[in-house]
């Protein structure tokens, strides 16, 4: 007669037992191995490569040009540059006059001789323009200078003007328009000596 079995899978009990022998054989063995051995198990570190980044900065490809001038240009554009703040300084009194009448800093007579005077200070500004001028082998700078002549003779008429205006028997509107006129000439005449400079100085 059979004897029966209660457990169906007897070596379930087994393979617990066979695994946990190889565990200790395995332990057992590496570790006489490094002893004998005198090696150390270490982690392993994982090398990082970082990754290279080119430098996007574009290369600076400008390109400097040195523009040498002929004398004789040099001299007249640092004649017109003086001629600038001649301007300014004519503008500068001009201004003053104009507002000290305004606020009734100055007497009636006392504008009368100040804005005379500028009628004579922009006469001799129109000569000093005139005079010398560019040098004549520079078609450019003679039609640009006959430009700066013409202006400069506005602004001794907007001086003209402003004593007319000063005179008048109207309450000063006469006197308002030539100052808005001179200043627009004053401005004019700056601005194109600025123009002249840049575009012969420039590379």
């Amino acid at each position: 007669m059979e004897t029966f079995n209660e457990d169906p899978k007897p070596g379930r009990l087994v393979l617990p037992l066979v695994l946990i022998g190889m565990i200790a054989t395995t332990y057992t063995f590496i570790n006489r191995v490094t002893t004998n051995n005198d090696l150390e198990i270490e982690p392993v570190a994982e090398e990082v490569v970082e990754p290279i980044v080119e430098d996007s900065t574009p290369e600076d490809t400008t390109t400097t040009t040195t523009t040498t001038l002929p004398d004789e240009v040099v001299t007249y554009l640092e004649e017109i540059s003086s001629e600038k703040i001649q301007s300014i300084d004519l503008a500068t009194k001009v201004l003053e006059a104009n507002e000290n009448w305004d606020n009734e800093s100055i007497t009636y007579q006392e504008a009368k001789d100040e804005f005379a005077e500028f009628i004579e200070d922009a006469q001799q500004f129109v000569e000093t323009v005139a005079e010398p001028g560019p040098p004549s082998t520079f078609a450019g700078l003679v039609k640009s200078h006959e430009e700066l002549k013409s202006i400069a003779e506005l602004i001794y008429a907007d001086t003209q003007e402003l004593l007319e205006g000063l005179t008048s028997s109207d309450t000063g509107e006469r006197r308002a328009a030539a100052l808005e006129s001179f200043n627009n000439n004053i401005n004019g005449f700056q601005e194109k000596i600025e123009e002249i400079v840049a575009i012969n100085t420039s590379g």
